[in-house]
Order: structure tokens, then C-alpha cells, then sequence
């Protein structure tokens, strides 16, 4: 298991449990994009991605307050793993293998934009199941 994967599921244990695919999202998201804070990434960088991670929740949100409540669990991953701990209880992420999981992230996002211009939707709102049908 790598180092990211054991530190992500480290700081799932501490936090509340959750069953739903959009705070699996967040929490993932959230880890992620707070070490890639406290690595140095560009800010305009983790923007961007926070962005994608925001279009992952609403997709895998069943309705408005599960969509609530996996933003608010993004944000309390993101501050948790932004700052680095002094003490020595809580894992640490390696900055190298954050850099690359943020990269393949960023993969995702060319590719799904490259498919909303391909499909003539780059401005238009995401299609929610069960929409034109």
C-alpha cells in the first residue's frame, strides 16, 4: 500500500464513518488537495482541482443535504491535511507521491473538459440522471 493510500485510510479511521459515494469523495478529495496545500502546489492549481472534486460530489450526491454534508467533510480534510502536524501522531504524506496523485487528478480534469468541447457542453450544467429523458 503506498504511503498516501495508508496515511488516506489513517485519516478515515479518525474521522466519522461514512457510507455515502459523495463523502467518500470528499474525504478523499479533501485529503488529497490539503497535502497538495502543504506540499507547495500552485494555488490556481488546487483550485482548479477543488473545482473538479465540487463536480464529483454533486454528481454522487443523492440530494441537496447529503451534498451538504460531503462539502463540509471536504473541508474539515482539507484543513486537517493543509498543516503539518507537530507532533508526530498524525501520518504525513509524502509531497512526491501527493505530486503525483495530484497529477493524474489533473489528467481526469483535461479529459473530462476535452469531452464537454468535443460534446459542445463546455458551458452548459451537468446532466443529473434522469434529465432529458
Amino acid at each position: 500500500m503506498s504511503a498516501l493510500a495508508s496515511a488516506t485510510v489513517a485519516a478515515l479511521l479518525i474521522a466519522s464513518p461514512s457510507t455515502t459515494d459523495a463523502a467518500r469523495v470528499a474525504a478523499d478529495g479533501g485529503f488529497l488537495l490539503g497535502n497538495a496545500h502543504r506540499c507547495g502546489i500552485q494555488n490556481d492549481r488546487i483550485v482548479q482541482a477543488g473545482e473538479l472534486i465540487r463536480d464529483l460530489i454533486l454528481a454522487a450526491a443523492g440530494d441537496s443535504q447529503e451534498q451538504d454534508e460531503a462539502t463540509a467533510r471536504f473541508a474539515r480534510f482539507f484543513i486537517v491535511s493543509a498543516f503539518v502536524d507537530t507532533t508526530g501522531k498524525q501520518p504525513v504524506a509524502s509531497c512526491q507521491i501527493v505530486s503525483s496523485e495530484f497529477e493524474q487528478l489533473e489528467q481526469h480534469r483535461a479529459v473530462a473538459d476535452a469531452s464537454k468541447t468535443a460534446a459542445g457542453s463546455a458551458s452548459s450544467p451537468h446532466p443529473r440522471p434522469g434529465d432529458g429523458e
